[in-house]
């Protein structure tokens, strides 16, 4: 059966979740999740969990991401994006110092209120559903982190390229919606291009195309996910039964950490914390 990551360059056109039915049919595996949704018409780096791996996609969901988005400065749309209707046109008077300069005040920790079209719930009802509906409701803001925010390039009169490194719940066309209400003139999103999850770069990513090509074998192991750990191996018949069954390990020359566990044999066991010289498992991925 197959069990692994594998990291899709998602095309323009496709939801997230049309990605892990095309690669369940591809794989024959019902167990198919991704680590963080990407819009339809974005494109980039999607983590999928295969098999057994999927215990892991929780594990890449909170990470760090980076974007390269497209910010058109002058044109308001419902959905904060191009996809969107516009509502409205403005004049731009805004240099490419004056984008610049406003960045700052978009980094660290900053207050977004969520978009009408996404997929968050409020009183059981997802915000997209009332959106097309006509409907508009309250949203209390959310705090996000903007680690990193740079101007890349002028791409046209008042289109610029900005790349963004943020934190789990970042909407990056709001980031860019807020901008244009920074300066006065209003933004939209006019392109999205995810460039890193989960510690996973587009120099990891795989076309679909590959993927019906060469199947199983583009598959990485779900320990790459945890690479920034460092390994402990297991020596001995028992302290491996413990942690196979579950069971913590003592090791008071441990030093306190999380660690990549594996067996005698090579094979990873566990993520597992060691405090006080008591090692735990965090989640345990036998035979994944």
């Amino acid at each position: 059966m197959p069990n692994g990551i594998i990291i899709i360059d998602k095309p323009a056109g496709w939801t997230s979740m049309d990605v892990c039915a095309k690669l369940r049919g591809i794989f024959h595996e019902k167990r198919v999740g991704h680590g963080g949704t990407l819009d339809p018409m974005a494109t980039g780096v999607l983590p999928v969990f295969v098999g057994q791996a999927t215990r892991a996609v929780e594990f890449s969901e909170n990470s760090r991401k980076e974007y390269v988005a497209g910010l058109r400065l002058g044109q308001i749309t419902d959905t904060q994006d191009v996809t969107g209707t516009t509502l409205e046109i403005r004049p731009v008077a805004v240099s490419q110092g004056g984008v610049e300069a406003v960045l700052a005040r978009f980094t660290g920790e900053i207050q977004q209120i969520p978009p009408m079209y996404s997929a968050i719930k409020i009183n059981g009802q997802k915000l997209y559903d009332l959106a097309r509906k006509g409907r508009e409701v309250a949203r209390k803001p959310r705090a996000v982190t903007i680690y990193e925010l740079e101007l890349l390039e002028q791409t046209g009169e008042a289109e610029y390229l900005l790349r963004c490194v943020c934190s789990k719940g970042t909407y990056i066309r709001t980031l860019c919606h807020d901008i244009g209400q920074a300066l006065g003139c209003g933004g939209t999103l006019y392109s999205l291009r995810r460039t890193m999850a989960a510690g996973f770069t587009l120099a990891d990513a795989v076309t679909l195309e590959d993927v019906q090509k060469q199947g199983e074998a583009l598959l990485l192991p779900a320990d790459s996910l945890f690479a920034q750990h460092p390994i402990l191996l297991l020596r001995s018949d028992k302290t491996e039964k413990r942690v196979l069954n579950g069971n913590p390990v003592t090791d008071p020359g441990l030093p306190d950490g999380v660690y990549r566990v594996y067996g005698q044999d090579g094979a990873f066991l566990c993520l597992s914390r060691a405090e006080g010289g008591t090692l735990t498992s965090i989640k345990n991925f036998f035979g994944a």
